[in-house]
């Protein structure tokens, strides 16, 4: 299977070079790994690239519209030391696994001769892009829990998860609500997303910086009993843990619950009359606080470069322009993709396109990088599993977290044979 991946990967390829070999002469031909794009910033974003530096020609190679398919290919073709992609775009969760493999560059050594000061990023997607002292790719475009909330309920949205559970209680059942607050707490990568929200604003880690396993600590204790204390409060619903993104942006744009966590992308429906019933009384904002502060699992994609790549420096040229501000403005404009390059959420052009995107900035100035792991699958699915257990009630606390680190450590040190 993998070698027919592998022959149809090169046959892409060469047909790719042939098409533009005409076209880019003595051109410098980058070649990159990208989905779809229907909104055409992508194009935007090359075109004015191709335009700043005339010695390069970009040829995109178009990957799977899905992710694991894209995940899939990638490792198949930089698994076998294959140069057919000089840059490739990167979900946010793959980097640990990539570096660890041995299938991109470290781009330190770009970045201390660049014009790109990393200080203006969101340091939770510089911390995504990071492993083991070493940065090995650069953060695109951010995704962020954040808290949307009734503004004809609630004057004033809850400050900390305390508040939010008392707020909830008082408003629940007016205005034709049912519920006070909803979360993705099915057993899927969802349940993850708000979990990690919890442990970090709580102070709590699952991994640090080596890829070690932590997640025995205080803080993640007491995340996960906020969680449980949330879920026993009589404020969500009660099939709580059948509900992942649909069933709560569903709910509150029915007008049946006060909060919801979600993603920005759902502004879009909330906000569209003919889809909600709600769309002109409700505000977004960043999550709850928990001692530690707010916190908010961050999402989205950025790019990489390959270690085979022929062509390091003219991978570097494309990557640091397409993540660096012009790049951002125009996926941020053209496509509604949040920045994580921060200077520009005072952009009064970007602002005037996506005019949600003022409630957006405080929310990805606080996201936290979902656990820097070469095994954050295996991570993942052991949080899935134990966390799941402790709000429907089959396990404690303190089990659970014990759990979680006998599971993580035993595939870590499978991983590490």
């Amino acid at each position: 299977m993998k070698r027919s991946i592998s022959i149809i990967l090169a046959l892409v390829f060469a047909f790719s070079l042939f098409a533009v070999s005409s076209l880019a002469e003595e051109k410098t031909v980058i070649n990159l790994f990208y989905g779809t794009d229907s909104t055409g910033a992508m194009q935007k974003i090359i075109d004015a690239f191709e335009a700043a530096y005339p010695q390069y020609k970009v040829n995109w190679i178009e990957a799977p519209a899905s992710q694991d398919t894209a995940h899939d290919m990638l490792v198949t073709s930089l698994a076998a030391g294959e140069s057919i992609y000089d840059v490739f775009s990167c979900n946010v969760i793959w980097p640990a696994e990539f570096s660890q493999a041995g299938y991109c560059l470290a781009v330190d050594r770009f970045l201390d001769e660049s014009d790109l000061d990393m200080d203006d990023f969101s340091q939770g997607y510089v911390n995504a892009y990071t492993f083991q002292g070493k940065m090995w790719g650069l953060p695109w475009y951010g995704n962020v829990g954040v808290l949307y909330y009734r503004t004809d309920l609630i004057e004033t949205p809850p400050a900390t998860w305390d508040d939010m559970i008392e707020t909830a209680k008082a408003v629940k059942g007016k205005e034709g609500t049912t519920y006070g607050y909803a979360l993705q707490a099915a057993q899927y990568e969802g349940l993850v997303c708000n979990a990690l929200e919890f442990i970090a604003s709580y102070g709590g880690t699952v991994v640090d910086g080596e890829g070690n396993i932590t997640i025995n600590n205080d803080g993640v204790r007491a995340a996960l009993t906020e969680m449980k204390k949330i879920v026993d409060a009589g404020i969500v619903p009660e099939n709580f843990s059948s509900f992942m993104e649909n069933e709560c942006q569903m709910a509150f744009s029915n007008g049946d619950v006060a909060m919801i966590r979600a993603w920005p992308g759902y502004f879009a429906t909330a906000v569209n009359p003919e889809a909600s019933k709600v769309s002109d009384k409700f505000a977004v904002t960043m999550l709850p606080a928990g001692s530690a502060g707010s916190a908010a699992t961050l999402g989205g994609w950025g790019w990489m470069i390959n270690k085979n790549s022929a062509q390091p420096q003219a991978a570097w040229d494309f990557i640091s322009y397409v993540t660096g501000p012009e790049g951002q403005k125009i996926n941020a404009i053209v496509a509604g993709q949040l920045p994580t390059y921060m200077p520009l959420y005072e952009d009064e052009e970007i602002l005037a396109a996506n005019p949600h995107f003022s409630y957006m900035k405080d929310a990805i100035g606080v996201a936290v990088a979902r656990p820097v792991s070469p095994i954050y699958t295996a991570l993942s699915e052991s949080m899935q599993i134990n966390i799941s257990a402790v709000l429907a009630g089959t396990m404690s606390v303190d089990d659970a977290v014990a759990a979680m680190e006998k599971e993580m450590n035993e595939k870590l040190a499978e991983y590490n044979k």
